[in-house]
């Protein structure tokens, strides 16, 4: 599991600094550099953390196969956005669309790792939170921690983070796809409580009591 878990990590880095630096063409991208350590570096470090602590949720994080029909290409169009977004804010740098202010990177790189922080508290909350749609048989219902807030903070800490990454990155076209990103959210999250309403016991109560989805006062 470890030996997946380092592979995994070493083509996610491998892909990411293809991906920006190439469409950039060059290495003299500031944003981009930063964008790699506040990206991996908490990566790595939640990495190490569910080895230590709860290295059965690392195994269903790993397992990125899905169960249900349809899910697959959801998953795929999801990593194709977020390829789209470094490759949109790596031209951005090449050819100079956008003018973002340093301190604006700034603020976006600390918002960015507010995310991090903010997924980091669910995987530490939800034992149970595997990368697929699936319910197991010993699996309860979380509606502690970041679960009083909304029904799925995971997708709301990716959102989070994936708004402010091209902005850390110095570009404001690259938030663009973010659009097709929370369309992609709202059909896994649909998908997901319909699941987890047919298949967790004590769900419907849960989904009683904490009203909203995504984002607090809104959905």
């Amino acid at each position: 599991m470890l030996k997946h878990a380092i592979f995994s990590f070493l083509v996610a880095v491998a892909t990411t600094s293809v991906l920006l630096f190439l469409s950039a063409g060059t290495l003299f991208y500031w944003q981009g550099w930063i964008f790699m350590v506040l990206f991996f570096i908490p990566m790595a470090l939640i990495t190490a953390y569910l080895f230590k602590c709860c290295p059965e949720l690392l195994k269903k994080r790993l397992d990125t196969k899905e169960k249900r029909p349809g899910q697959g290409i959801l998953s795929k169009l999801f990593y194709i956005i977020i390829c789209s977004i470094f490759v949109i804010s790596g031209l951005d740098k090449r050819y100079s669309w956008s003018s973002v202010p340093s301190v604006v990177v700034i603020a976006a790189g600390i918002f960015f790792l507010v995310g991090y922080f903010f997924l980091f508290l669910v995987f530490k909350e939800n034992k149970y939170l595997a990368h697929t749609i699936v319910v197991t048989k010993d699996q309860q219902v979380v509606g502690t921690g970041p679960y009083s807030i909304v029904r799925h903070p995971m997708y709301l800490a990716e959102l989070i983070m994936f708004i402010f990454a091209p902005v850390l990155l110095g570009s404001y076209w690259g938030i663009i796809p973010n659009a097709l990103l929370i369309v992609i959210l709202i059909v896994r999250i649909l998908t997901e409580e319909q699941v987890l309403l047919e298949g967790l016991k004590g769900y419907s109560d849960y989904v009683q009591k904490t009203r909203h989805r995504l984002i607090p006062l809104i959905w």
